[in-house]
């Protein structure tokens, strides 16, 4: 599509777009309207100063290498018809009709910020958590920092065998000097400097030729200095159709799991300070208090699968085991929370949509839009997707009754808000690789809002 003429997308009148959210799907969507051969402007709000999303909330300070990721973001907000509204909540300080007002159409990329519910008796007690919670508050979300988690006792279970599930595991498991090399928050390094953990079962409800971690995820948890993995040899002996289903073209993450979850099977414990016990066909049926008053033990049902490969499922038999555990995460996957303005399926958590158009002028990416499945990178065909969409709605959205920054950044002043922009986060970027050079680290985050915006009144 190009930009003759002077209808939305032209130079006498660029296509203006709202995103909300400034996570990896947000910032592909970004780099899809960039690329589309129309002149547009991208707006990106965000309710931290900070920018990123689930790359620095989400992303194990152990990994690294995967955050490098950002460096293509940083690259996308160098454009320069980039706008960069942070520490703005939308829905609190701009309503979506004001954004309907000043902009042509809006892009929902604010992802699935809760966790999914799991309801059995118990789930409320003391030490029982959530790994979205514990995975925020050790990578500094100013929302979690003050959380506590009690790791003062032995025996830890983490529920679920995704991507999320291995992290937990491996934060729990690794010896703390480790991690104090890394740009986990510092309250957190204190916390686990302390921690007695030190049996951590990993719990999934189907087997292991299922289970949704990648595989440098399961391998790197066999190579965690001072801690033993345990795997049932009866848990890898496979069944036909768990033979049959590693066959299918979309298995081949699945086969690689395998190859480890059998050598792991293979171990001899080392009597490690440490283990690592890896389960498969259970879920959990009920949490009982110890005496304490906080969780105690769990009791959990066996499980068999039944079904054709690629669709076995789950179902409980009936025969239950009961299990010592004094901290409890449950790691089921995240949850999508609505804003007000736009339709919203609860049951879901996702924004209704097709192809990730909601209605013409909104649009819907990333988890918000599809749910709390695959990794980073998954996010830029599905953003694409979305943004295609946009431009074929484009020629009949006709445009906004104000298209005007100044417009937008008046409102904002009048409520109090103050916009961080991205030139304002590249100072607080930097004065947290500042923090952590000093500290032998990385970087250090700052993990409030009011520490990020002192960074600025310097």
């Amino acid at each position: 599509m190009g930009s003759a003429g002077s209808g939305l997308g032209s130079a006498e009148r660029p296509l203006r777009v709202a995103i909300i959210g400034s996570g990896p799907s947000g910032f592909y969507a970004a780099d899809a309207l960039f690329k589309s051969g129309l002149a547009v402007h991208v707006h990106m709000f965000e309710r931290f100063p900070t920018p990123y999303g689930l790359v620095r909330f989400g992303v194990a300070p152990d990994h690294a290498k995967i955050r490098t990721v950002t460096n293509i973001y940083a690259k996308t907000a160098s454009h320069d018809n980039y706008r960069y509204w942070g520490n703005v909540t939308i829905g609190r300080d701009l309503t979506i009709a004001e954004l309907e007002k000043h902009f042509d159409a809006i892009i929902f990329a604010f992802g699935a910020e809760t966790d999914r519910k799991l309801n059995i008796p118990g789930i409320e007690l003391p030490r029982s958590y959530t790994a979205t919670a514990f995975c925020a508050w050790y990578n500094g979300h100013p929302d979690y920092r003050d959380c506590h988690f009690d790791l003062s006792h032995e025996v830890a279970v983490v529920i679920g065998q995704g991507n999320v599930a291995m992290d937990v595991t491996r934060v729990l498991a690794k010896p703390v000097d480790e991690l104090a090399k890394t740009d986990m928050a510092s309250h957190a390094i204190e916390q686990l400097a302390e921690s007695k953990v030190r049996d951590i079962y990993c719990i999934g409800r189907r087997g292991p030729a299922q289970a949704a971690f990648t595989p440098k995820e399961i391998s790197e948890l066999g190579e965690i200095p001072g801690c033993d993995v345990i795997v049932d040899p009866k848990d890898v002996d496979l069944s036909d159709v768990d033979k049959a289903e590693l066959e299918l073209p979309e298995s081949k993450s699945n086969v690689r799991n395998m190859e480890s979850l059998v050598e792991f099977s293979k171990r001899r414990p080392t009597g490690a300070k440490r283990r690592i016990i890896i389960r498969f066909f259970q879920s959990p049926t009920e949490l009982h208090a110890a005496a304490d008053g906080g969780v105690g033990e769990v009791v959990l049902e066996t499980n068999k699968l039944s079904g054709e490969p690629g669709k076995q499922k789950a179902r409980g038999t009936g025969e239950t085991e009961t299990l010592a555990c004094d901290v409890f995460f449950r790691s089921i996957g995240y949850h999508g929370v609505g804003i007000e303005g736009v339709p919203f399926n609860a049951d879901w958590g996702v924004i209704p949509n097709e192809l990730g158009r909601v209605e013409p002028g909104k649009y819907a990416v990333g988890w918000i839009k599809r749910g709390p499945s695959g990794l980073i990178g998954t996010n830029k065909k599905d953003s694409e997707e979305s943004v295609q969409q946009l431009l074929a709605d484009a020629p009949s959205l006709g445009g906004c009754a104000e298209p005007s920054d100044d417009a937008v950044t008046a409102l904002l002043d009048s409520r109090g808000v103050r916009v961080v922009r991205y030139a304002d986060w590249l100072k607080i970027d930097a004065a947290e690789l500042e923090r952590g050079k000093a500290k032998g680290k990385p970087r250090d985050n700052f993990t409030s809002v009011a520490e990020m915006l002192a960074v600025l009144d310097q």
